[in-house]
């Protein structure tokens, strides 16, 4: 099992925070959605509400990020009042889905931005808004495995038939650890040999099956 930055009861509020985070900076404000994201993402926001900061996640409403991000990026930005329009917009649903596919995932924003851009998220509204949710989640992995690939790591220890968690368990390496090589967050070329050996002997391998470029390790 995964383990995730902050508790799934405060991922309704997560949710709802980020969609009308997108709705107020595309429809009310009139910024692109790619421009919205980076701002997110730059503002430093982005990370603490991947983190579980409670004060991001539950502590201000949507509009309030936006405002807090503007100021942050813009310092004092003169922005509109909030219309709150009936009817589900592609941005609210994108901010919507995106909550939860970070949550879940566990990717940073700046990845899963530097993978999908947002207004590649904002366009598969039209196919899955009235999917359930899980459709969201599958097609997200495939397009960020299709742009980051598979880690030798996932690769073999799918293969093994183990689970992030069996892993860790068996082999005495951090969850999050495992999750994070994977991710490619952290570099396992770089990882200690002792932590490396401790997965491999666990998969069965050797220590240079689980580097990404073991040619280049001196």
């Amino acid at each position: 099992m995964m383990t995730r930055a902050y508790n799934e009861s405060y991922l309704n509020e997560a949710r709802q925070s980020l969609a009308l985070f997108f709705d107020y900076l595309v429809y009310d404000c009139g910024f692109e959605a790619d421009w919205a994201a980076t701002l997110f993402v730059a503002s430093g926001y982005a990370e603490q509400f991947e983190r579980g900061n409670p004060a991001v996640l539950a502590g201000m409403s949507g509009i309030e990020l936006a405002r807090a991000v503007m100021k942050k990026t813009y310092r004092e930005p003169d922005l509109p009042e909030a219309r709150y329009a009936e009817g589900m917009t592609d941005a609210y649903w994108a901010g919507w889905a995106l909550a939860l596919y970070q949550w879940h995932s566990a990717r940073r924003f700046k990845d899963i931005f530097d993978c999908v851009k947002a207004s590649d998220i904002f366009g598969m509204y039209a196919v899955y808004h009235e999917m359930d949710s899980s459709k969201f989640i599958e097609a997200m992995e495939k397009k960020c495995s299709a742009v980051t690939g598979d880690t030798r790591l996932r690769k073999l220890r799918e293969s093994r038939g183990l689970s992030q968690a069996g892993l860790a368990e068996l082999s005495g390496v951090k969850l999050r650890s495992i999750q994070m090589y994977e991710q490619r967050i952290n570099d396992i070329d770089k990882a200690q040999v002792q932590t490396v050996y401790k997965l491999s002997r666990v998969i069965g391998c050797s220590v240079e099956d689980l580097l990404e470029n073991p040619a280049g390790i001196a």
